[in-house]
């Protein structure tokens, strides 16, 4: 049973990134996404007890999944047994995974914000994954700030600098109508360039 209550959770999550992507967060509503799932409304809110707690479960699952992941590699590395660019490429690199999947990430990264000053679509967004990102690269720039491989002391700003540069590269891709295709080693390049940047601007300077 367990089985098919995961496949028809997935099957939901399915249907509903397509109504979100298609109708956008505001013009979706949970009767729409019941109808594309072929499901009842009652059967949908077995799953999702509203459509933020839905939209929510999609961005984790299509999106910001990218984001958690990135951060929970991060945790593991962040042992002293990685040097600070090391550390930094891996982030970056599953950090925009996302430019190598399907992009229905993408599409729905444009739907939060074109919807964020209408609604609380920007925090479900950031609590659903970037909250846990920031926090994970942030305790890297502390560890690396008090053994001195980076100058100053505010550990948040670092990182959110760190942040703006990996996604330097990929942010107007957003405003294109034909979103290009990436492979691995050009969004390893782009991490680089974002690397090498931050390393030498934040880095201590050699003697």
């Amino acid at each position: 049973m367990r089985t098919l209550t995961e496949q028809k959770k997935n099957e939901i999550l399915h249907s509903a990134s397509s109504v979100f992507i298609e109708q956008g967060y505001e013009r979706a509503s949970m009767d729409s996404v019941a109808k594309a799932a072929g499901c009842s409304k009652a059967t949908l809110y077995n799953y999702f007890s509203s459509k933020e707690s839905l939209f929510e479960a999609v961005v984790r699952a299509y999106s910001t999944n990218y984001l958690t992941g990135a951060a929970g590699e991060l945790k593991a590395m962040n042992n002293g047994s990685y040097t600070l660019p090391e550390t930094l490429q891996r982030f970056g690199e599953r950090m925009l995974g996302v430019m190598m999947s399907d992009w229905k990430a993408l599409q729905l990264y444009r739907i939060v914000v074109g919807e964020a000053g209408h609604s609380e679509i920007g925090e479900l967004f950031y609590e659903s994954g970037v909250r846990e990102s920031m926090s994970a690269l942030t305790g890297v720039m502390e560890r690396h700030i008090e053994t001195g491989a980076l100058t100053g002391s505010n550990a948040v700003l670092r990182a959110k600098q760190f942040s703006a540069l990996v996604t330097a590269e990929a942010d107007e891709i957003l405003l294109l109508r034909r979103i290009p295709g990436y492979t691995e080693d050009e969004v390893s390049i782009m991490v680089k360039n974002a690397v090498e940047l931050f390393i030498n601007g934040a880095g201590q300077k050699s003697v």
